[in-house]
This record gives C-alpha cells, sequence and structure tokens, in this order.
C-alpha cells in the first residue's frame, strides 16, 4: 500500500510534536522559529487530516485530548527513529586546515587580534600560522599562503602588497631621557635591514656611530626598546599600540617616514583553493580597513 495515502502533513507532524512536548504554542512557536498563528494552522490541519481533536483548548493552558496523548506516543518513537537515521547518514561538515607562513611579529601585533572575524564568518575554516625569519616556500606548498614585510622583490612567487608601512625610530620615554649618546640600534635578525637603510638615506643620517643589536625576531625588538635598551625601528601598524600609552616614543625630531617598505601577500604561481580565496578577500579588507 502506498504510504503516501495514509501520512499526515509532515510539516503539521512536526508542528503537532512540538505543541504535545511542551503543551504550549509558544514554546513549540519559539523552537520551530514560526508563528503562534502559523503553528495553529498546521495542528488543524493535522486534525482535519484525522477527523478529530488532539488538544484541549483552555484560556491559558491546553491538553492533550486521550486520542491526542495516544498518537503522540506512537509517533514520537517514530520520529526519534527518523532523526537518529539522518543524523547517522549525514555528511558532517568539512573542516580545511589554512597554513599561512608569515613574521611572529606581524602575526602577535597585528594579524591575531583581527582573526576572530574571519574564524567566525568561516568556522569550516581552520587557520594554522606558522611563524618563521625565513620566507616559506608556497611554491613547494609549504604553506597555502605567506605575508611577508620587505618591498615585493621575491622571486619564482607572486606577491602583491598589502599595505604599506610608516616607520621611524622609537624608543622608550626613559632612554630617550637619558640622553645616552649613540645608543644603540635594535634590529631584528634580516639579511637585509632595509629598514634602517632607507630611514638614514631619506635623511642623511650617519648610523655608524652607533652599536647594533640583533635579535632574532621583531617581538623582541620591540620589549627591548620599551624596556630602555636602545633604538627600534618602529614599523608603526605593529607598535600603534605602544605609541598610543607612551610606551614608544619617538628617539629624534625627523618625522615618520612613508617609505615602500610594506606588507605582501605571496601566493603560489598557480591557483589557489576556495580556503584561501576566502582568507585573501577577507585579508585585503582588514588591510583596507587598518
Amino acid at each position: 500500500m502506498a504510504l503516501h495515502k495514509d501520512l499526515p502533513p509532515l510539516l503539521a507532524l512536526r508542528a503537532f510534536e512540538a505543541v504535545a512536548r511542551h503543551l504550549s504554542f509558544i514554546k513549540a512557536a519559539s523552537e520551530l522559529s514560526v508563528t503562534q498563528s502559523a503553528l495553529s494552522h498546521q495542528v488543524q490541519k493535522l486534525e482535519q487530516h484525522l477527523g478529530k481533536a488532539l488538544f484541549i483548548r483552555r484560556t491559558r493552558a491546553i491538553d492533550l485530548t486521550a486520542d491526542g496523548q495516544q498518537y503522540y506516543d506512537t509517533i514520537r518513537p517514530a520520529l526519534d527513529a527518523i532523526a537518529t537515521a539522518t543524523r547517522a547518514q549525514r555528511v558532517a561538515p568539512h573542516t580545511t586546515v589554512l597554513r599561512i607562513g608569515l613574521l611572529a611579529s606581524f602575526a602577535t601585533l597585528w594579524l591575531a587580534p583581527r582573526l576572530a572575524g574571519f574564524l567566525n564568518r568561516y568556522p569550516l575554516i581552520q587557520v594554522e600560522l606558522l611563524p618563521a625569519i625565513q620566507l616559506a616556500n608556497v611554491a613547494a606548498a609549504e604553506v597555502d599562503l605567506a605575508i611577508r614585510y620587505g618591498k615585493g622583490d621575491w622571486a619564482d612567487v607572486q606577491a602583491s602588497r598589502l599595505m604599506t608601512e610608516v616607520i621611524s625610530p622609537v624608543c622608550s620615554p626613559a632612554f630617550k631621557a637619558s640622553q645616552v649618546p649613540n645608543g644603540p640600534l635594535l634590529m631584528a635578525t634580516s639579511h637585509r635591514p632595509f629598514e634602517w637603510t632607507d630611514w638614514s638615506a631619506h635623511y642623511h643620517v650617519d648610523l655608524e656611530p652607533h652599536p647594533r643589536v640583533l635579535l632574532h625576531d621583531y617581538n623582541i625588538v620591540v620589549e627591548a626598546a620599551v624596556a630602555g635598551q636602545g633604538i627600534a625601528m618602529g614599523r608603526h601598524r605593529l607598535i600603534e599600540r605602544r605609541l598610543q600609552d607612551g610606551s614608544l616614543v619617538p628617539a629624534f625630531d625627523w618625522p615618520p617616514y612613508h617609505s615602500d617598505i610594506g606588507y605582501w601577500l605571496i601566493a603560489p604561481q598557480g591557483g589557489i583553493s576556495p580556503a584561501a580565496e576566502s582568507f585573501v578577500a577577507w585579508l585585503k579588507n582588514a588591510c583596507t580597513d587598518a
């Protein structure tokens, strides 16, 4: 015998089950995200299909009729079985891992405080940040994307500028007040110290009398400068909070230098995955708003 001849309208059945379980049209409507009027209409449609009342409607409460209780007790296990079978067959959402190579300083001081915006929008994309001083090999798929600081002249990759940086030497207020002559320059390990080279060439400053202190990462450079250990080249996009709270101040009287140094998105020469495309679009918007 064909089932469709005896099956009631399934929306009406779902409405009945919720109302019978809660014994409340208000709670059932809230659970199903429908209006009470729409819910009542579905229950009435089921009663018409069966040719009998299923609820006793009172002014402030409702109860199941004897037939309604018997019907509920009969269909509830069947609905539970359908729900269990559906859960067993449903394909679980697939999480995609997106690996991003970048400098630890950019991850800590700029990206991490903003990353929740991306994760909330794309909950099925798991972002794995892989900090490293060396440029990660996107061509060999060590990472899916990379973010680098420099001038964009890396070989065998696609480099697109995300945003430029404003730089100026900074130090702690105490270090500046001490008037240490030829104070040490705090530098992050780099094969090309272009920040100091470009800044000194722009303002015609001789840096030879200043000793150099090489530190592993720019995060360490910033903390050393805050602690009064010397003069750091301030990357304003990364040290904005330090400048605002006064823990870092301009070391010299020259204005900030708007350089052509900046942050770049590094992608392989071929195409990128949909997850990577989503991250790129979000990152570009975030850089525009920064």
